[in-house]
C-alpha cells in the first residue's frame, strides 16, 4: 500500500527524530497520520478501504484525523455519545466530537462511533469517514495554550452517510481495536518528548553559563547544575523504558503496563523539565523569545492527550492487581 514494510521500531525512530522540530505541533500531525488514525485500518481494514484511505494517507495526498473523544468524553472513551446507524447499505452518523488534530484540514477521519445497543466496550465500530459529505460541520478551530501550529476541531455530524463498507474490520469491535490504535499513538508521544527535553536542558545549560548573578554564573550555583543532572538522568531513564517497550511490542507482546507507564512518566517529566528549566531562565523564560516557554505550553498536553495521567495510573493499577474488588 506504498509503505516500507518495516516495524514498529522505525516509527519511533522516525517520532525521536522529529522531536529536533521546534514546537511540539508538527511532530504530533505527523503522528496523527502514521501512528493514531491509520494502525486499525492497516491491521483489520478490507483491501478495499485500504486502496482508498490508507493508499493515499501514506503518500500525503491524504490527510488523516482520529475522531474519539467528545465535550462528554474525553479519555472516558467508552462514553461517547456518536452513533452510526445502519441502514441498508449505509451507516447514517449522528452527533459530534471535539479536540480533534487536524480536524479542519482532515480529508477523512478514523470515526469511533456506536453502532449497537449493549455493553459499552462491544457496542462501538471504527468507520473510515470521508470529510467532505454532508452533513459534517468543522464547527471552529479552538484555541489552545499550545500546540498552536496544530489545528484542533470541534466537529458536528448530523445524518451523515456512509456506506457500510467503510466499516474497519468487523462492527463491535471499534473498542479493542482502539485500544490497540492507542499504545502506539502513546509510544510515538513519549518517542517525541525526548529530544525536546534534551534540547531544553542543553539550552538551559548554556543559558545559565553566560548569565550571572552575584557576580557568578547562575549554573555555578549548585542547586542548579545538580538539578540539571538529576534532570537528564531521568531523560535517559524514559528513554530506556521506552526502547524495552517498543522491543516487547515488535516481539507480538502486550505492553499495555509499560506503554501506560511511559506515557503517564513522559507527560510528568515533561512538565518537571520544562518547569524547573524555565525558572533557571528567569524573567527571560517568561517570554515568547525562548524554545523553554514554548515547549512549556507545547508539552502540557502530553499529560492530557491520549490518556491522561489518571487513566494512565488506572490501566497500570489493573495490570498490577492493585485496584480493590468491586
Amino acid at each position: 500500500y506504498g509503505g516500507m514494510g518495516l516495524d514498529f521500531s522505525y516509527s519511533i525512530a522516525v517520532a525521536e527524530e522529529l522531536g529536533n522540530i521546534r514546537c511540539g505541533g508538527i511532530p504530533m500531525a505527523i503522528g496523527v497520520q502514521a501512528g493514531m488514525a491509520t494502525p486499525a485500518l492497516t491491521r483489520f481494514g478490507s483491501d478495499e478501504l485500504k486502496k482508498q484511505f490508507l493508499v493515499p494517507t501514506i503518500a500525503g495526498d491524504f490527510v488523516a484525523c482520529l475522531g474519539i473523544s467528545e465535550a462528554g468524553a474525553g479519555s472516558d472513551v467508552a462514553n461517547i455519545k456518536t452513533t452510526a446507524v445502519r441502514k441498508g447499505d449505509e451507516y447514517v452518523i449522528n452527533g459530534g466530537k471535539m479536540w480533534t488534530t487536524s480536524g479542519c484540514q482532515a480529508d477523512w477521519m478514523c470515526l469511533l462511533a456506536n453502532t449497537s445497543e449493549g455493553p459499552p466496550h462491544r457496542n462501538k465500530s471504527l468507520i473510515c469517514l470521508p470529510m467532505h459529505v454532508p452533513g459534517i460541520h468543522v464547527a471552529k478551530k479552538i484555541d489552545k495554550l499550545g500546540m498552536r501550529s496544530s489545528d484542533t476541531a470541534q466537529i458536528f455530524f448530523e445524518d451523515v452517510r456512509v456506506p457500510s463498507k467503510n466499516l474497519i474490520g468487523e462492527e463491535g469491535k471499534g473498542f479493542t481495536y482502539q485500544m490497540l490504535q492507542f499504545q502506539e499513538e502513546r509510544l510515538w508521544g513519549v518517542a517525541t518528548v525526548l529530544t525536546p527535553l534534551e534540547a531544553i536542558i542543553q539550552d538551559t545549560i548554556d543559558y545559565t553559563r553566560q548569565r550571572k548573578a552575584f557576580d557568578q554564573p547562575v549554573l555555578h550555583n549548585q542547586a542548579v547544575h545538580y538539578r540539571l543532572a538529576e534532570l537528564a538522568t531521568e531523560v535517559e531513564l524514559l528513554r530506556s523504558l521506552l526502547y524495552r517497550t517498543v522491543a516487547l511490542y515488535v516481539e507480538g507482546n502486550d505492553v499495555t503496563k509499560f506503554a501506560s507507564m511511559a506515557k503517564l512518566k513522559a507527560g510528568r517529566l515533561a512538565r518537571e523539565v520544562t518547569d524547573s528549566c524555565l525558572q533557571f531562565w528567569g524573567g527571560m523564560g517568561f517570554t515568547s523569545e525562548v524554545l523553554v516557554s514554548r515547549f512549556y505550553r507545547d508539552l502540557r498536553l502530553m499529560s492530557i492527550g491520549g490518556g491522561t495521567d489518571e487513566t494512565m495510573l488506572s490501566i497500570i493499577c489493573k495490570y498490577m492487581e492493585i485496584l480493590p474488588s468491586k
